[in-house]
């Protein structure tokens, strides 16, 4: 079987869906069913007649074989006019910015995390380290919070016992990504960011 995990960022999520033919997706506990916050499918799944929304939860769905795509919502990427743009926002940060408390808590991911930055030995001076931060605030790697890089990179990205919350190697270097736009859009002085 198939799994997979795709999450597509977008400035404003309700206009992309006005331009896909999409089946939103579900989400089902033991007492209701919802809309499920992001995913949609593409392609043909079994759909409620009455709701316009997939039928089966979104975990049955994938156990069977069905495609969901999670489009998020980022409300930074709205203020990218270019291709051009993004690419040169993606540049290299200065990292030196990390260690300001306010330029810190203006950060996507990492607003509220500045003590836990100071609280590791070695700066962040690169997207892996970077990433492994964005993964050490999750509460199942809390625990490598003030190890070394070197240290920490032995275990971030093993995948822990219990089902406590944490990220995939490819998502925390995707959003390093999304850290560092921010980060230059900061530095630039783009307006009105949130």
């Amino acid at each position: 079987m198939f799994k997979s995990d795709v999450d597509i960022d977008v400035g404003d999520r309700e206009q992309i869906l006005k331009l896909i033919a999409h089946i939103p997706a579900i989400q089902q506990d033991n007492v209701r069913s919802r809309k499920h916050n992001t995913g949609i499918y593409v392609t043909d799944c079994p759909r409620d007649c009455l709701t316009n929304m997939a039928s089966i939860d979104y975990q049955q769905a994938e156990q069977r074989g069905y495609f969901k795509l999670d489009i998020l919502n980022v409300k930074l990427y709205a203020h990218i006019k270019t291709e051009a743009e993004l690419i040169d926002l993606m540049k290299e940060p200065d990292w030196s910015n990390l260690e300001d408390r306010e330029f810190v808590s203006k950060l996507i991911h990492l607003g509220r995390h500045y003590d836990t930055i100071r609280q590791m030995p070695e700066p962040i001076t690169s997207i892996a380290r970077l990433s492994m931060m964005l993964s050490v605030i999750r509460p199942a790697k809390r625990h490598l919070i003030g190890l070394s890089w070197a240290e920490v990179a032995r275990t971030i990205w093993d995948r822990p016992n219990d089902d406590s919350y944490h990220f995939k190697r490819s998502h925390a270097i995707a959003y390093s990504h999304l850290v560092i736009v921010n980060m230059n859009m900061l530095a630039r002085g783009y307006d009105e960011l949130e």
